[in-house]
């Protein structure tokens, strides 16, 4: 399998395992997220340290899930992005948008964070 997929307790760690992120294997990662979006955990941490080069449709395709995620009170962070991936990202002008961190570690701490900020609001009363 190209992705390895790695489920914890607050969220699953998907990591393409090819360099090359082309829109057929987004398009796999899109349906594993949206299949997990139905279970639990139903956050997603993508792991990219072995991708450098991103087809521009495969860009697009990892920002929409991202906001359908957020739609879904669900957190989709990437992390660990190659230099090259990051400016593929950056060339798009979808960097800004995207919810990055530099490790893999960072990316489970904004996880955790953003669950406590949906217990937080779902709890308010206003």
């Amino acid at each position: 399998m190209e992705i390895k997929i790695d489920t914890k307790e607050k969220f699953t760690v998907l990591s393409p395992l090819l360099p090359d992120l082309s829109a057929n294997i987004a398009a796999s990662i899109k349906d594993t997220c949206m299949n997990q979006l139905s279970k639990n955990p139903k956050n997603i941490i993508l792991q990219m340290q072995h991708v450098e080069n991103i087809e521009e449709v495969a860009a697009f395709q990892l920002a929409e899930l991202q906001a359908h995620f957020y739609e879904n009170s669900a957190s989709f962070v990437i992390c660990t992005l190659t230099e090259s991936a990051e400016k593929a990202f950056d060339k798009l002008e979808l960097l800004e948008f995207l919810n990055t961190t530099p490790t893999e570690s960072e990316a489970w701490d904004i996880v955790q964070m953003e669950e406590i900020e949906r217990e937080f609001l779902d709890g308010d009363d206003f």
